[in-house]
């Protein structure tokens, strides 16, 4: 079958590789129908992030499946399916647990598209079949009057947005959000879009980017130009809530300064070096929460597909380009806020 290889930086290459079969009684075969790019997904293809090669890019999938094993549950061919990009069994404590990101079951880190990264690859959606194990307790359904594109984005950003916020406001009701966008673009827009969902009673989103900050306004959300200002920018108030989507030191700690006394930072990245410095002698004084760590995508996954469903979460939003799998080493790397890639091989 044909899948997009990563190669190194700057090579993506469309190439023959091995079809998945069913391996397992719990496996399914799933055609990926729409495949949305992980804001992750250019700093690999740029080198920016480096990952050993080669491996078939593409983690956050809607499906169709082909074919199932005995043991796959309710699933039969011609469902489709939105696959959560990491493997869970959701029968370990962690994943009983809700934090399935940690499954004891599989080496940390691994997931689909992502190559060797957690010790096992299981082969990207960028290509026209993927073996998903445990499809039993993986797979979610995709409602009916959701398009494949739009849901594209929940098995990780949508998700990943989400939770940032989720747990904050379940613990301060209605309490005011500040995100500070950067290099995780679409997340820090989808934790946007689940703060107010969840009603929180004043978003505020910090970018430099106009084109974002003009999503976040259209959005309902209070914007702040940074103008390349990040060291410098001082907000005229503090948040007991902070996202940061800005990846980069300058946005960290313009996030860090912008906690309130007592209150929470959520990051979504390890930042863009292997090391970073935190305040913390500050952080204990005020009392700050830091959070970091990769969502939890299995257990995360429903709760925000039931808000899609009932249209509090719109990822349409923000979708720049819808792209067909041919053309999708180019637009890998195209400045963009959020691009789908939808299958053409056949």
């Amino acid at each position: 079958m044909l899948a997009l290889v990563f190669r190194g930086p700057m090579d993506l290459v469309w190439e023959d590789v091995p079809t998945p079969d069913i391996v397992g009684p719990r496996d399914a075969l799933v055609r990926p129908l729409a495949v949305a790019r992980c804001d992750l997904d250019p700093a690999i293809a740029l080198g920016l992030y480096p990952m050993p090669a080669p491996f078939v890019m593409g983690h956050e999938m809607v499906g169709e499946i082909v074919a199932v094993g005995d043991d796959a549950g309710r699933w039969r061919p011609g469902d489709r399916v939105i696959v959560p990009f990491q493997l869970s069994c959701m029968a370990c404590d962690p994943c009983r647990s809700g934090r399935s990101n940690a499954c004891v079951e599989v080496p940390s880190g691994t997931a689909f598209g992502l190559g060797p990264h957690g010790g096992i690859d299981l082969g990207g959606a960028l290509a026209g079949l993927v073996r998903v194990p445990w499809a039993d307790v993986m797979l979610l359904s995709l409602p009916d009057g959701i398009d494949p594109a739009v849901a594209a984005g929940i098995p990780d950003n949508v998700s990943d947005g989400y939770r940032c916020v989720a747990s904050p406001l379940a613990e301060h009701p209605g309490a005011a959000v500040l995100v500070v966008g950067g290099l995780a673009p679409s997340v820090g827009l989808y934790a946007l879009m689940s703060a107010m969902a969840l009603g929180s009673e004043h978003v505020v989103y910090v970018d430099d980017d106009q084109g974002r900050l003009d999503v976040a306004a259209s959005l309902g959300a209070e914007v702040v130009d940074a103008g390349g200002r990040w060291d410098d920018l001082r907000l005229d108030r503090r948040f007991p809530i902070v996202v940061d989507a800005n990846v980069l030191d300058a946005g960290r700690n313009l996030a860090l300064r912008s906690v309130a006394a007592c209150g929470v930072c959520t990051s979504v990245s390890g930042g863009a070096g292997p090391t970073a410095t935190l305040p913390l002698q500050q952080m204990y004084l005020k009392g700050v929460r830091y959070e970091i760590g990769r969502v939890h995508a299995c257990s995360t996954a429903p709760a925000v597909l039931d808000l899609v469903a009932n249209g509090r979460i719109d990822p349409a939003r923000i979708i720049d380009r819808v792209v067909p799998f041919s053309d999708a080493a180019d637009a890998m790397v195209e400045p963009a806020t959020k691009v789908v890639f939808v299958n053409d091989l056949d």
